[in-house]
């Protein structure tokens, strides 16, 4: 085998050794995984929560996990993993890491993080009333799209005075629900981590999160437009 012939094997030999390394320092990029709409339990504020705090939360539309259905009302468990309060020279910081899924007949372990999104509340009357979660038009929820939810109740008053004399009427009673479609949070930037953490930063002040409102978690790269 002549000079001219070993050299290019020689070359070829190296850039298949080092191509592997190159990989391996490279950051894993999060995959984009189920998404759970969930009724945060409790207010959770940046850097008076403290990191460690237990959060609950119960799940507003069955959701497929796995090949598993999480039902509706599910509750879910996690911590606080970040609290830092805004300074003027650092933004609000905040992450939530959900671990577990439990419901009546089974249980689920998990790792989701609370996202950028949310449902804001929106004012509905009459026969619109419901209560309970966003109810898109299919009222279904498969994790990133939508899955059959059967357990879905809408708001009928009590029959009382004249109202038994036309039981169909159903008064226009304002109210505040959850809107159909999903909503970044305002002033909220979203920082994913290469070992999958989800966290969210604001420059504006710090971070609060709502109880009673409709927040999604997420084990992937659910990023709102900034």
């Amino acid at each position: 085998m002549s000079d001219r012939t070993v050299l290019p094997i020689l070359i070829l030999g190296l850039i298949s050794c080092s191509t592997p390394m190159l990989w391996s320092q490279q950051a894993p990029i999060p995959a984009k995984g189920p998404e759970f709409p969930i009724v945060l339990q409790q207010g959770v504020t940046a850097g008076k929560t403290p990191v460690g705090s237990k959060i609950q939360g119960k799940l507003v539309m069955a959701t497929l996990l796995d090949g598993t259905v999480i039902p509706r009302n599910a509750t879910f468990t996690g911590e606080v993993v970040e609290s830092v309060a805004k300074t003027a020279t650092d933004p609000s910081r905040l992450a939530i890491c959900m671990d577990s899924a439990q419901w009546k007949n089974g249980s689920a372990a998990l790792k989701v993080y609370f996202t950028g999104w949310y449902y804001p509340k929106v004012a509905e009357s009459g026969q619109d009333l419901q209560y309970g979660p966003p109810q898109p038009a299919n009222r279904t929820w498969n994790g990133q799209g939508q899955y059959p939810d059967p357990n879905s109740k809408v708001y009928r008053p009590f029959p009382g005075g004249d109202s038994d004399k036309n039981s169909s009427s159903v008064p226009d009673t304002p109210s505040e629900t959850d809107s159909k479609h999903r909503a970044p949070i305002k002033d909220v930037e979203v920082v994913l981590g290469s070992d999958g953490t989800i966290a969210l930063t604001s420059k504006r002040s710090n971070l609060k999160l709502e109880r009673y409102t409709t927040y999604v978690v997420s084990a992937g790269d659910t990023v709102p437009p900034k």
